[in-house]
């Protein structure tokens, strides 16, 4: 069964709890900076290894040192879902022990 594409106003809602996270057109999207390049791409595989806990996949961009994501739901039409904000929820929180900010 697809994942249900969020509204406008739950999107806002869920946004408010995750510091640095945008609603950019069909996805949600956040930047970090970090310390070194050593940083960011150990930052990364702890990203990729979030997402495959969770079967959801975000565009993933690494830098020098920074590191970027983009996600939307592919089953919902390409919508912001509960999936997307619980992805961005799990980055956010394991971005302190990156040295992200």
């Amino acid at each position: 069964m697809p994942a249900e594409p969020l509204t406008p106003a739950e999107i806002e809602e869920g946004l408010g709890e995750l510091p640095g996270w945008e609603h950019e057109g069909d996805r949600l999207t956040c930047g970090y900076r970090l310390p070194s390049h050593f940083a960011a791409a150990a930052f990364t595989l702890h990203v990729a290894r979030i997402q495959d806990e969770l079967n959801h996949h975000s565009d993933l961009t690494l830098g020098y040192n920074t590191v970027s994501l983009a996600v939307h739901t592919h089953d919902a039409g390409g919508s912001v879902t509960a999936k997307d904000l619980a992805l961005a929820a799990r980055v956010a929180a394991a971005a302190p022990a990156h040295g992200a900010e």
